[in-house]
């Protein structure tokens, strides 16, 4: 008997391979079942006259046949394909079992080891030996070179069947006897391959011998495969012999072993395709997301290059809180999708060259240059967006300020000039005394000292409408109208007054007799009483500071003010007692007053209403500039939080980048390890998102109280943001760095210790630790791995075919992902155009072109519809109606050709 079970990776001891020796089972007991034993028997005679009748003979009797060694010799040549000793044609026992034991003698050379089986056995007809020997031949050449998926023999030929009869109903295939019973399983293998020859739809699983009969019939006719059961012992039998079925479904294998070639083919096809078709899928993502986010950014520019300004604070107020949301809200989602669009664009191109694909190039205008160069054109319209808001919210505060005090001192002239021209076109003087005149000519001195000085103020009012010309007021018309007013007015009252003058002059002659306390108290009074309203107009003038050091200084100025008070309330008394000592020496003297004095208009009681006045505006100056000074202190406040917090910020953000610069040379443990480690710290740095967060909201704050400065920090908001993009950008580029390589490990079979040996040259020859070499070091690092680089004109065409992979864009550095795709591709094998050409002439039958019917037939649906719409019309001189092009269609997929 033949041992089997134990011969698919054994040796025997002269080096050939022990094949499939006789299965365990294989013993007397089982061959005294008569119904085994005759399916045997039909089925192993079948199955030797279907190799013997290529030499043009056959046996009845299988165990009668064999016996004189002369069939089993012949038989033994058809299936190997090899010549035997020569056979002895003696018709004595000797000559039989010489025969028999050179036929014997072949099988083990065939790595077979024979237990149990004897030339005297067989020569004597002993059929269960007979049957025994035939299995044994039956293994070795019909079944032990079947192979599906790396299972040989019986496992494989199981595989293969349960693949092929996978997709049909009532179909179960789980062994060699039962599962067969029915016949669908038979019918199915058939149906599977030539689907033209049964109608499997019309079998009945509960009418076996039909099914049975069908495939035999069909088998035998179309297939050339002989009837080798018997359909009523299979039904008839409980569990049908499993060696006559591997032996008939052996058959099938064998007949449909060109299928399964193509179905190889078919799969490589795919295997291409669907690569293929995935960087379709990346490249289509990679332009709609470039698409939308450089149509983002062509809108967002020319918002914030527009500098239309607003006529009003709370106009410009909203469109600084419109820029605060476009940076806390709108802005975000792009820098991560900016961020995201790279990871992919890298993806891609690692995918492609692990392929062996041409690179990616995006459609123009979609280069992740050109998505750089936008986002950097974004970043300076919106940090000069910014600085503009800022401005205009500064000149905005200086116009209503300058607007309000220009308001506010017209508003004093205009009160001031009212009934002055009446005043000055008068005729009084012409029926007056002498010394009403003199008291007239005095009283108009009195007017003029008092024009004079308002000449200052009317100056101030000119001045503030000029600059608020000059600042773009958006009211300067109404200003203008109102300033050319006053200037008109105040030309008009000087005229006036020197018209006046000289007329009281020629009447002063005729006139005399002036009364001087009166005249000194009109002198005194008036300038006295222009001082107070200078200084109430002072007390409730508006101002507006940055600092504390300005708040200061208005203080100390009104300090200042104050402690001239105690003098003027001593002109103001002297003021009084002029007038109270005109009163003694009119009623010691008996004078008749008239009750006012001729030369003002200034009174004790407005002088003494007007001190009143201003020494109540002096508390309310005090409590406005107190008021003021805890307000620049609470802003000096924020400015010491930003900075405290900033100072910290800034640094943590350029240790951690410096980290990362290092973390990127190192070589800390496997690749596993290092991209753990970046995601860790990765994951370190967003939980430092809350003190970014906070930072922010106390910027928020110093923006809403207009602070513009800060003498505490070198650092500002925008300088902190631009940091931490940069941050998150450049750990996620490491990150995806790492993953590539891992990527290209993986796909190339790269071992842990080359990538470590490509990293350690990479490292030694970049000096400055950039993450990139420069040409020069780059050629030092090849001619230190060995390549034949070397300054001469054939060292430099090498270095220039290698430089023109590494560094297709001509860029001069070469970094450390081109660097390992360049050792990888030297180092390893992909599949190539030649090979999907010929995986195409195996599906196409050897032609030079194939049609969409075979497509079809032997690619997956979706995948053959691909081929079919992207394959040129075939233009052979041997080409057949709707025949394709595979070839130029192959070379296309890997970057030789157009599609």
């Amino acid at each position: 008997m033949v041992d089997y079970h134990a011969a698919n990776n054994q040796h025997s001891a002269g080096g050939q391979p022990t094949y499939m020796e006789q299965e365990n089972d294989w013993d007397r007991d089982l061959l005294l079942d008569p119904a085994w034993e005759r399916q045997q028997r039909k089925t192993f005679t079948a199955w030797c006259n279907s190799h013997l009748r290529k030499a043009g003979t056959q046996i009845e009797n299988i165990e009668e046949d064999f016996r004189d060694g002369l069939k089993l010799m012949l038989l033994l040549e058809v299936i190997s394909g090899e010549r035997l000793p020569k056979p002895e044609r003696g018709k004595m026992r000797v000559h039989k079992i010489n025969n028999v034991n050179k036929a014997l003698d072949f099988i083990a050379s065939k790595g077979v080891k024979l237990v149990s089986i004897g030339a005297e056995e067989i020569v004597d007809g002993n059929a269960k030996m007979t049957l025994g020997m035939i299995w044994t031949i039956i293994l070795r050449f019909a079944i032990q070179d079947i192979s599906v998926e790396e299972t040989s023999a019986k496992e494989g030929l199981l595989l293969w069947c349960q693949r092929k009869t996978a997709p049909y109903k009532n179909v179960n295939v789980q062994n060699f006897h039962i599962s067969w019973k029915d016949g669908l399983a038979f019918n199915a293998l058939i149906h599977r391959h030539r689907p033209e020859l049964i109608d499997y739809d019309k079998l009945r699983k509960d009418d076996p011998v039909t099914n049975l009969n069908n495939a035999f019939e069909v088998a035998e006719k179309y297939l050339d495969i002989p009837k080798m059961l018997d359909a009523e012992d299979i039904v008839n039998t409980a569990r049908p012999d499993e060696k006559a079925i591997m032996t008939y479904v052996s058959s099938f294998y064998h007949a449909f072993s060109g299928a399964q070639k193509a179905e190889t083919a078919a799969n490589r096809i795919c295997k291409v395709l669907a690569v293929n078709q995935e960087n379709e899928h990346l490249m289509e993502d990679y332009e709609k997301l470039a698409s939308d986010l450089l149509e983002w950014i062509r809108r967002t520019i020319p918002w914030l290059e527009n500098r239309a300004p607003e006529k009003t604070m709370g106009e410009m107020q909203q469109k600084l809180e419109d820029f605060r949301d476009y940076r806390r809200v709108h802005k975000p989602p792009r820098v991560q999708e900016k961020c995201q669009l790279e990871i992919n664009f890298n993806t891609l191109q690692t995918k492609l060259r692990l392929s062996n694909r041409p690179a990616f190039m995006p459609s123009e205008g979609r280069m992740v240059s050109d998505i750089n160069g936008a986002w950097h054109n974004l970043e300076g319209a919106e940090k000069g967006y910014e600085e503009w808001l800022l401005n205009e919210i500064r000149r905005l505060e200086r116009l209503d300020h300058l607007a309000e005090k220009f308001r506010q001192k017209a508003s004093i002239h205009e009160s001031w000039t009212e009934g002055k021209e009446a005043m000055l076109t008068q005729k009084d003087y012409e029926t007056a005394s002498l010394s009403e005149v003199k008291a007239l000519l005095r009283k108009h001195e009195a007017f003029e000292s008092d024009l004079a000085a308002h000449q200052d103020r009317v100056e101030q009012i000119a001045a503030i409408a000029q600059e608020l010309n000059e600042l773009d007021y958006y009211d300067s018309p109404t200003v203008n109208a109102r300033c050319q007013n006053i200037c008109e007015q105040w030309d008009i009252l000087g005229a006036l007054t020197q018209s006046r003058r000289e007329s009281l002059e020629r009447t002063e002659k005729q006139l005399e007799s002036i009364d001087e306390l009166y005249l000194e108290y009109a002198k005194r009074a008036a300038p006295f009483n222009n001082w107070m309203e200078g200084a109430m107009e002072d007390l409730q003038d508006m101002f507006i500071v940055h600092n504390i050091e300005e708040i200061q200084g208005l203080i100390s100025a009104h300090e200042q003010f104050k402690s001239t008070l105690p003098d003027a309330d001593k002109e103001r008394e002297t003021i009084q007692g002029i007038d109270a000592e005109v009163q003694k020496i009119a009623q010691y003297n008996g004078i008749k007053l008239s009750g006012i004095n001729p030369y003002t208009t200034i009174t004790p009681k407005s002088i003494e209403e007007k001190w009143n006045q201003a020494n109540q505006l002096v508390p309310k100056r005090d409590k406005a500039l107190q008021e003021e000074l805890t307000k620049q202190q609470s802003n000096d406040h924020l400015r010491r939080n930003f900075a405290t917090k900033a100072n910290i910020v800034g640094p943590w953000i350029q240790t951690k980048m410096e980290e990362i610069g290092r973390i990127s040379i190192e070589m800390n443990g496997t690749l596993e390890d290092q991209l753990t480690n970046l995601r860790e710290y990765e994951q370190s740095i967003i939980d430092y998102k809350p003190k970014i967060d906070e930072l922010e909201g106390v910027h928020q704050q110093i923006q809403e109280a207009l602070i513009f400065d800060n003498k505490y920090t070198a650092y500002t908001m925008e300088h902190l943001r631009v940091g931490w993009e940069q941050l998150l950008t450049t750990i996620a580029r490491t990150i995806n760095e790492i993953e590539n390589q891992i990527l290209t490990r993986d796909a190339k079979g790269i071992s842990q210790e080359q990538l470590h040996e490509y990293r350690t040259s990479f490292n030694h020859f970049d000096k400055d630790h950039s993450g990139a070499l420069m040409a020069e070091e780059f050629k030092a690092c090849l001619i230190s791995l060995g390549y034949d680089v070397e300054n001469d004109k054939q060292g430099d065409a090498e270095f220039a075919r290698i430089m023109g992979i590494v560094d297709p864009n001509n860029s001069g550095a070469v970094t450390f992902q081109a660097f390992i795709d360049f050792m990888s591709r030297e180092t390893t094998d992909t599949d190539t155009a030649d090979q999907v050409i010929a995986s195409f002439k195996i599906l196409a039958g050897d032609k030079n072109y194939i049609t969409a019917e075979e497509l079809r037939r032997e690619l997956p649906t979706d995948q053959a519809e691909y081929c079919i719409a992207r394959m040129a019309p075939y233009q052979g001189p041997d080409g057949a109606p709707g025949a394709l092009d595979y070839m130029s269609f192959s070379t296309a997929l890997y970057g030789e050709s157009d599609l």
